[in-house]
């Protein structure tokens, strides 16, 4: 099995062929293509290790759209003082298609 970890935005994740991911926030529209650089790239037994990353070796992916993570909750509170504030948080992550890795 083909797969590679690439590097996108803060984070480290494996992706194969055909895969969608969701990656940091991008600045492209769907249907653009980008490229990710790879850190690791293994084809059954031959496994290529970067240092930082492979030169020459990308990932072409297709975006597909914007979308919102989970919600989260942030709650402040200070006892014994009277103050306690909720807050909401939704982290936007561009949804990707890997096309080809190589």
């Amino acid at each position: 099995m083909k797969y590679a970890i690439v590097k996108s935005g803060s984070g480290q994740m494996q992706v194969t062929e055909g895969k969608i991911v969701n990656i940091d926030l991008l600045s492209a529209q769907p249907g653009d293509t980008v490229e990710l650089p790879v850190i690791l790239l293994a084809n059954g037994e031959d496994v290529q290790v970067g240092r930082p990353v492979l030169e020459g070796v990308t990932v072409r992916a297709t975006v597909m759209d914007e979308v919102k993570g989970e919600k989260i909750l942030v709650y402040h509170y200070k006892p014994k003082q009277r103050y306690r504030v909720l807050q909401g948080h939704r982290q936007r992550y561009t949804r990707i298609k890997i096309d080809s890795i190589g």
